[in-house]
C-alpha cells in the first residue's frame, strides 16, 4: 500500500504532457518556398521543458502540490500501520473488533484512492494548461528564428516514432531556440540543484509534449 503523491505526480505529468501532444492541431500547409530547401531539426518537447520559464513553472507546480503530497503520504502510512497491527493482533481480537478494524482500513484505502485520483486529475490539468501556454510562445520564437536563419522546413525529433532517421548536429536548433526564448522572456536560469548523494536516485523528468503548431 506504499504510495506517495510523488508517484501520482510523475504519472499525472506524463499523462498530461502526452494528452497535450495529442490535442494540438496540425499546422496548415505553407506555400512552397523559392530557392533551395534549408532544413533543421528540433526536439521541441525538450526545448519547452528546458527553457528557464518552463523549469521555473514546473518547479512552482511541484511546490503547489507538496502539501497534498505530504497529506497523502501520511494517510498511506496510516493505512500501512493499521494493516500491520491487524495482521499481528487479529488472532487475539474478538471477531467483531477484527471486522471493525478491517472496515476502518478499507474506508481509509478508499479515501486514499479517491484523493489520489482527484490530485492526479488536478495536477494533470494544471500541467497541460502550463505547457500549452508556454509551448505556444516557444513556437513563436522558433518560427522567428527559422525565418531569420532562412530555414524552410523544421522537423520535430521529440517523438520516438519521428520519421527522421539521421540529422547532423549542425542542423539541430534546439539549444538555439531555448537560448532565444530565454533572452526574450527575461526569466533567469533556475538555481543549480545540489549534487545527489552517492547511491541516491532521482525521479526521471517527464517528456515534454509536441508543439501547438497552430501557425
Amino acid at each position: 500500500m506504499k504510495r506517495t503523491f510523488a508517484l501520482v505526480l510523475m504519472l499525472a505529468s506524463g499523462m498530461a504532457l502526452s494528452a497535450a501532444a495529442q490535442t494540438q492541431p496540425a499546422p496548415a500547409a505553407a506555400a512552397p518556398a523559392a530557392g533551395p530547401t534549408k532544413i533543421a531539426v528540433i526536439a521541441f518537447q525538450l526545448a519547452v521543458a528546458q527553457t528557464n520559464e518552463g523549469q521555473r513553472d514546473f518547479s512552482d507546480l511541484q511546490k503547489k502540490y507538496a502539501p497534498k503530497e505530504a497529506a497523502l503520504k501520511t494517510l498511506s502510512d496510516e493505512v500501512d500501520t493499521l494493516t500491520k497491527q491487524l495482521q499481528s493482533q487479529g488472532a487475539s481480537l474478538p471477531q467483531a473488533e477484527q471486522a471493525n478494524k478491517a472496515k476502518v482500513i478499507d474506508d481509509k484505502k478508499k479515501q486514499l484512492d479517491r484523493e489520489s485520483e482527484d490530485a492526479r486529475n488536478d495536477f494533470q490539468q494544471d500541467m497541460q494548461d502550463m505547457y500549452n501556454g508556454l509551448a505556444s510562445k516557444v513556437y513563436d520564437v522558433m518560427q522567428s528564428y527559422a525565418e531569420q536563419q532562412g530555414f524552410t522546413l523544421i522537423l520535430d525529433i521529440s517523438q520516438q516514432q519521428t520519421p527522421v532517421l539521421y540529422a547532423s548536429n549542425g542542423t539541430n536548433i534546439t539549444k538555439q531556440v531555448i537560448d532565444a526564448y530565454n533572452l526574450k522572456s527575461g526569466v533567469p536560469a533556475p538555481p543549480a540543484q545540489p549534487a545527489a548523494a552517492p547511491g541516491s536516485q532521482t525521479a526521471p523528468k517527464p517528456a515534454a509534449p509536441k508543439p501547438p503548431a497552430t501557425h
